[in-house]
């Protein structure tokens, strides 16, 4: 089976353009070639005409704009992907769905702004499931075609993976930036709760998206999140690089529901990390994850359902058969349900902080998946890893961690306190380092 795997670190790409070593004319050619010979295969990319020719154009205005390598901002010329639930200007968004783009029309989207202003060139909008849910679009995993990318942002983590673009924005409800990040051996990152704006999303539940990016480098990675993050702090990153993280594994109900393989080599995982140097605790923490995992679910699905309201009672018949069946368990939820759910966002994210402070821990780390990418792209696979970080709104990220009995890739995931973005990217560089030398 070929692997469709292409090297498409984002920091050295952004240095080369930005300082003229690399001409941005001829990058976007070569880039275009391997879109051409790639994505008829992985089908990462919502389908445009002319993308080529669009973003040629687009490299020529920017190169009028900053002709000199010593105003070039940060990010000139990187290639960006976008999942399709984001607005933008110059291109439609569909959502994943049947229903008029019309519908989802209105001023593009924060982070995508941002990243313009930064110099990135929009390369086209990535594959999403429909609305960010389980009903999965035609892309597949570039490591084995016979097998799932993850959801929902699949798109966006197999054109990163596939090296189509050094860069893409995905969003996470429960698990849809760090699975497909796992599933697909790259870098993932899910910020703190809105620090990186989520206006411009076609939202699923407000009180649960997160907007997040897809790198193969954690260096790009904190170069990304540099750049969208809302007030981030070098300082910070500075502070970080002064030590070696404690590590805590949450041990219990929560880490018994990967399955047996990918606790085994979760296990192998930690050895790697242990002989390296790194201390690692091994907590009790989330005991309570089945009712977690309920009020997180019967969240997401009443917002997502008022969401939809207008749009299901007149389209209803253009949805998928999961989607339609979220919006009715949605509308069946009580009020004061979702009420309580909100307000144990709060709560658990307090206890879990308490327990990091008393116990010394730095950084949870745990299985990003039950294992590794499902078989087939009927199914996106189980998010139930990454429910919690993401209902408590803490930063997460994921690093590429050695490859399963069937050859796919796996992922390490990564969770620190409230608003530490910064210092979690810094230790995640590390990690990753480690990891690559000693996980096979």
């Amino acid at each position: 089976m070929q692997r469709y795997i292409y090297p498409a670190p984002l920091l050295p790409t952004a240095e080369a353009l930005r300082s003229g070593r690399e001409d941005l004319l001829p990058y976007l050619d070569r880039m275009c070639q391997r879109y051409a010979e790639v994505e008829p295969h992985v089908r990462a990319f919502v389908p445009e005409e002319d993308r080529c020719h669009r973003v040629r154009q687009a490299g020529n205005a920017l190169l009028q704009a900053h002709p000199t390598p010593e105003e070039r901002p940060d990010l000139f010329g990187v290639l960006l992907g976008v999942k399709d639930i984001f607005r933008t200007q110059d291109l439609p968004t569909y959502a994943g769905s049947r229903l008029p783009p019309e519908l989802f029309e209105g001023p593009e989207a924060t982070v995508v702004t941002t990243f313009r202003r930064a110099g990135t060139i929009l390369f086209g909008k990535t594959v999403t499931t429909e609305f960010a849910y389980f009903a999965p679009g035609p892309t597949r995993n570039p490591h084995n075609l016979n097998h799932t990318p993850g959801g929902s942002s699949s798109g966006s983590a197999a054109a990163v993976a596939a090296g189509m673009v050094p860069l893409a924005i995905g969003t996470q409800t429960i698990g849809s930036v760090i699975r497909p990040a796992a599933f697909c051996g790259i870098v993932g990152f899910k910020p703190t709760y809105n620090r990186i704006p989520t206006d411009g999303l076609i939202y699923f539940s407000p009180s649960a998206d997160h907007v997040g990016l897809f790198t193969q480098d954690v260096p790009g990675m904190r170069l990304a999140a540099s750049v969208a993050c809302q007030g981030w702090r070098e300082d910070a990153v500075a502070q970080a690089r002064e030590r070696r993280p404690v590590l805590g594994i949450p041990v219990g109900p929560y880490l018994s529901q990967a399955s047996e393989e990918g606790l085994a080599a979760f296990e192998e995982q930690v050895q790697t990390l242990e002989k390296a140097g790194y201390q690692v605790k091994r907590v009790p923490l989330l005991e309570n994850i089945e009712e977690i995992n309920t009020l997180h679910r019967q969240m997401i699905a009443a917002e997502f359902a008022m969401q939809h309201a207008e749009w299901f009672r007149d389209y209803g018949h253009l949805y998928r058969p999961r989607s339609a069946e979220l919006v009715r368990e949605g509308q069946q939820v009580p009020a004061e349900v979702v009420a309580q759910a909100r307000s144990r966002q709060r709560t658990e994210r307090a206890r879990v902080e308490e327990v990091m402070d008393r116990e010394g821990v730095d950084v949870w780390i745990t299985p990003a998946a039950p294992g590794p990418a499902p078989e087939g792209i009927e199914s996106t696979g189980n998010p139930i890893m990454n429910l919690p970080w993401t209902f408590m709104g803490l930063p997460a990220g994921t690093v590429p961690a050695g490859y399963a009995s069937n050859g796919l890739p796996l992922g390490l995931q990564c969770v620190t306190h409230w608003m530490a973005d910064e210092a979690l990217l810094t230790w995640m560089e590390d990690l990753a380092q480690v990891l690559a030398k000693g996980v096979k």
